[in-house]
């Protein structure tokens, strides 16, 4: 019968109304995301051209990359070396892997919470957007976080000289709290994909 089904078009009352759009209030902040990861952008080209022009001798350059990777050492670097290099590097990978993770928030997030971004079929839609959820989106994070902290982690030790011991120590402590904190979320979240089917 055609009127035992309600109309899935059917207007909502104001209130209901109301509070479904309040999901709207959260675009300022996706396009605040937006515009912090224009910031990223701008810092990764300014690092890698300090390190081109390191590379071909200005000592200006130099010294503001070993300035901003807080390198030292007891003879003053006339030079790039390796170690500056490869902190510099690891730095710009740092910055990709915060980007990736503020994309998958930005078009993860609004795609779970606010609107359909309406991608399926697009060339160049993300894989893993085809099946996110809260609950994916998640553990994506979570292991983003972890990647992100592997590589603050490996900038220490590779300037560990530079670090007191108490540094080193915590650092690795709360790596490995992210490290449980990211198995904790997935055990649950497996634990619950399981559980729901059961329930019906």
């Amino acid at each position: 019968m055609s009127d035992s089904k309600p109309s899935v078009t059917s207007p909502l009352k104001p209130l209901p109304n109301l509070i479904f759009a309040s999901r709207w209030l959260q675009l300022p902040l996706y396009l605040g995301l937006i515009a912090a990861q224009a910031v990223y952008v701008f810092h990764f080209w300014v690092e890698l051209v300090h390190l081109l022009e390191a590379a071909f001798g200005n000592q200006h350059a130099l010294q503001t990359l070993i300035t901003s990777i807080g390198y030292k050492s007891d003879a003053p670097l006339t030079a790039l070396n390796e170690t500056v290099i490869m902190l510099v590097v690891l730095g710009l990978i740092d910055v990709v892997m915060i980007s990736n993770l503020l994309i998958m928030v930005i078009v993860g997030g609004y795609e779970t919470f606010v609107s359909r971004l309406n991608l399926e079929g697009h060339p160049d839609q993300p894989e893993w957007l085809s099946h996110v959820n809260a609950s994916v989106l998640k553990v994506k994070l979570a292991t983003a976080i972890i990647g992100i902290s592997s590589i603050h982690l490996l900038k220490t030790f590779i300037n560990a000289a530079n670090y007191d011991e108490k540094v080193l120590i915590w650092q690795t402590v709360i790596h490995i709290a992210f490290l449980f904190s990211a198995l904790a979320i997935a055990l649950a979240d497996r634990l619950m994909s399981h559980t729901v089917p059961s329930d019906h």
